[in-house]
């Protein structure tokens, strides 16, 4: 149960309405295999975000939805294993998605694969921070939507990729819970992990007529060759030139 008393408690209510709504969704091809770790990885989701989400966070850092050996694995944003394990101390059973690809079991804080985007992602803000409550004094983080999609050879597909209609569909519910979420988190700055990220939280806001500054940082993804070249130095370039390098070593 969820009072409403604290900032993470109404962040979570916006959650799980979100997953009331995506449920009545359906998908066609090129969609076989649909994870929710909002559902299925509730358990350190909502660890994660009842130890770290404090109210007086300014800035929210927002991907857009969960990778395969990560999120999907951890119920954390850019929760690559070892970091969440390790680092942010998060813990929590794990169970599985209603199907699962068998290239892509959920093994939950066990899962002994790396992904790449997460431990840079995570990685960055360790040498930055030292300390996790370093990182959280001013800055929360939040994927855009909560589902995992994939084919039929367990390919990850990103919402760009689905039919037309049926990701309007989807990515207009998920507008309107990062709405909701930054109401509740009161934060001032969203910086979108990602071109994709970036835009949407940008034409979510602006439609919502909230005064909230959205900017852009590059993702880290092994797909993007610059990220490859050098990520972080791109990232704190970025955050320096956004003025808000300084709140991470503070």
């Amino acid at each position: 149960m969820l009072d409403g008393s604290t900032v993470a408690s109404r962040f979570l209510h916006v959650e799980l309405e979100l997953n009331v709504h995506l449920r009545r969704l359906s998908f066609s091809e090129p969609v076989h295999y649909i994870y929710n770790p909002l559902e299925y990885a509730w358990e350190p989701h909502r660890c994660f975000v009842e130890t770290y989400c404090r109210g007086g966070q300014s800035i929210l850092f927002l991907g857009m939805n969960p990778g395969p050996f990560g999120m999907a694995q951890t119920g954390v944003p850019f929760g690559e294993v070892n970091y969440v394990r390790d680092w942010l101390k998060i813990t929590g059973e794990v169970g599985h998605p209603p199907s699962e690809h068998p290239k892509r079991l959920i093994k939950g804080l066990a899962c002994i694969q790396s992904e790449v985007s997460g431990s840079r992602f995570w990685g960055f803000f360790r040498k930055l921070c030292g300390e996790p409550d370093v990182f959280f004094r001013h800055f929360f983080v939040h994927n855009l939507c909560p589902l995992m999609f994939m084919g039929t050879t367990g390919k990850n597909l990103t919402p760009p990729e689905l039919v037309i209609g049926e990701r309007e569909a989807l990515l207009a519910l998920c507008d309107m819970a990062l709405c909701q979420a930054v109401a509740a988190l009161g934060v001032t700055m969203v910086i979108g992990v990602g071109r994709v990220a970036e835009q949407r939280a940008r034409r979510a806001l602006t439609a919502a007529g909230m005064e909230v500054r959205v900017e852009g940082i590059m993702h880290p993804s092994p797909r993007n060759p610059l990220a490859n070249k050098g990520w972080e130095a791109v990232a704190k370039a970025k955050l320096e030139e956004l003025g808000v390098l300084s709140l991470l070593t503070m």
